[in-house]
C-alpha cells in the first residue's frame, strides 16, 4: 500500500471537504477561525501538502456542517 498522500482516496477526500467547505459558503479563513487554527493549517490539507488525523477530520466535518459517514462511505467505494 502506498504511503504517498496523493493516493486516489486521499485526493477524493480532499475534492470533497473542499466542495462541502465552498457548499457551506465558508471560506478558509472562517474555517480556520472556527477550528482555532491558523488558515495555512485548511490550505496545506486541501493542496495535499498534509493529511487529516481522524479526529481533524471530524472538527473539519462539523465545522462545515458535512456527514462523516457520508464522506468516508463514499472514499470506502473507490
Amino acid at each position: 500500500m502506498t504511503r504517498s498522500a496523493f493516493t486516489a482516496r486521499a485526493d477524493s477526500l480532499r475534492h470533497t471537504l473542499i466542495a462541502a467547505r465552498n457548499e457551506a459558503g465558508i471560506t478558509q479563513a472562517q474555517l480556520a477561525k472556527a477550528l482555532r487554527r491558523p488558515q495555512s493549517f485548511i490550505s496545506k490539507y486541501e493542496r495535499g501538502e498534509r493529511r487529516l488525523d481522524v479526529i481533524e477530520f471530524l472538527e473539519v466535518t462539523e465545522a462545515i456542517g458535512a456527514d462523516p459517514i457520508r464522506i468516508i462511505k463514499a472514499l470506502g467505494r473507490l
